[in-house]
C-alpha cells in the first residue's frame, strides 16, 4: 500500500482552503485539464471520481505529479471496498462516497486514511458518526440547502459536515455560515470544460476559496 500522508494532515488540508473540487470528466485528458486549472484557482484537494473513464490511472499519475506539494488528490464515487484499496494504492490520500457503506468506513478508519461517507438524512449522518467517518458528506446537497446542516448541527453540534451538489461561488458563503468545515464543488466549477474553457475554471475556484475565506472571517 502507498505510503500516505498522516491522515490528521490530510483532513487539515482540505479544511484550511475549504473547497474540494469533485472532478467529473469524459476523459483523462479532461479530467487532468480540469484538475490543473482547480489547482491553478487555489484548491488544494481534488477528488477524482470512479465515474470517470480510466480513474485509477488518473488517480495514480496525478499522485506522482503532485507528490511532495500541498496538492492532494482523492478518489470519489466510491462504492466498495476493493475501489477504496485501488484507489489507496494508486495514491488516493481520502475517500469519498456518495452514500454511507459500512465496510469502506471500517476500511478507512483501520487504515488510517480520510474517510467521508454521503448522508443526507439525520439518521444516515448519525450512522456516519458512529462508524467513525471523519467528515460527512452532504449529498446531494441541493436538495435541502444550507438548512439541512443546521438542523444537523442541532442533536450533532461537532458533526463535521461537507455538502456537495449545488454549492456555487454565489452561496458559499451561506454553507460556511451553516457551520461546514469544507464544500466540494463539482459542477458549478468544472462546467467549462465541456466547451474547453478552462480558464472559467480557474476563475470560478479562485472565487470560491476567497469566498470561503471571508465568509469564515464574517462567521467568527
Amino acid at each position: 500500500m502507498v505510503l500516505l500522508m498522516n491522515k490528521a494532515k490530510v483532513l487539515e488540508s482540505i479544511k484550511k482552503v475549504g473547497v474540494v473540487a469533485v472532478v467529473r470528466a469524459e476523459s483523462k485528458e479532461q479530467a487532468l485539464k480540469i484538475t490543473q486549472a482547480a489547482v491553478l484557482g487555489g484548491i488544494k484537494a481534488i477528488e477524482i471520481t470512479f465515474t470517470v473513464p480510466g480513474a485509477l490511472e488518473i488517480i495514480k499519475e496525478l499522485a506522482k505529479h503532485y507528490e511532495g506539494t500541498d496538492v492532494i488528490i482523492g478518489g470519489g464515487t466510491v462504492l466498495d471496498v476493493e475501489t477504496a484499496k485501488k484507489a489507496v494504492d494508486a495514491g488516493a490520500k481520502y475517500i469519498v462516497s456518495p452514500c454511507f457503506v459500512a465496510e469502506i468506513v471500517e476500511f478507512c478508519v483501520k487504515n488510517e486514511i480520510a474517510v467521508m461517507p454521503g448522508a443526507m438524512t439525520v439518521r444516515e449522518a448519525f450512522m456516519c458518526m458512529q462508524a467513525k467517518a471523519d467528515i460527512i458528506k452532504i449529498f446531494p446537497g441541493e436538495l435541502f440547502g444550507p438548512a439541512i446542516i443546521k438542523s444537523i448541527k442541532g442533536p450533532f453540534p461537532n458533526a463535521q459536515m461537507m455538502p456537495t451538489g449545488g454549492v456555487s461561488a454565489q452561496n458559499v458563503a451561506q454553507w460556511i455560515d451553516a457551520g461546514v468545515v469544507a464544500v466540494g464543488a463539482g459542477g458549478s466549477l468544472t462546467a467549462g470544460a465541456k466547451t474547453g474553457d478552462y480558464e472559467s475554471i480557474t476563475k470560478i475556484a479562485k472565487e470560491l476559496v476567497e469566498n470561503v475565506a471571508l465568509a469564515r472571517k464574517e462567521v467568527k
